[in-house]
């Protein structure tokens, strides 16, 4: 196989509120913190241990006016997309270096009822992150979440 592929699937909470930026073209970009977890026991001491991952996530224009309108700090969010890495000059001169992951897609997974939230904003949807009418029709529409698991499909 010549191919190559670059895809990332998470499941985690949101560390932060989606950061915006917008763009003189009408553009947006949105910028938030998923925080992964992996838990084992111990072999030696017995006590479990807890090792969390922190993801710089980005979307991009109505997918990410999307996650600024309905995500919260601590949601629990699927999000699949590409890695991207950028490097740029800090104010102390060093050059610094970031790896995010793209978005594509993404569901959010937390229910109304998790959130505390009096709106449909968080069940279950996965619109695209460009601009196709369908996406955007998917994403508006009030969708109800029929069940409680916490697989993404």
């Amino acid at each position: 196989m010549s191919g190559t592929l670059n895809k990332v699937m998470l499941i985690g909470h949101l560390g932060d509120e989606v950061k915006m930026h917008y763009f003189e073209g009408g553009g947006s970009i949105g910028r938030f913190p998923i925080a992964t977890n992996e838990t084992y026991t111990n072999k030696s001491t017995g006590e479990r241990v807890t090792n969390t991952d922190w993801h710089n996530i980005v979307v991009r224009n109505k997918a990410a006016e999307i996650c600024e309108k309905y995500l919260s700090k601590g949601d629990k969010v699927y999000v699949e997309g590409r890695l991207k890495n950028r490097q740029w000059q800090g104010e102390d001169g060093n050059t610094r270096y970031s790896t995010e992951v793209h978005v594509t897609d993404f569901t959010f997974l937390t229910t109304k009822k998790e959130s505390g939230a009096t709106d449909n904003s968080t069940a279950s949807t996965t619109p695209k992150t460009s601009n196709t009418s369908k996406a955007t029709d998917k994403a508006s529409a009030p969708i109800t979440q029929e069940n409680d698991d916490d697989l993404p499909f």
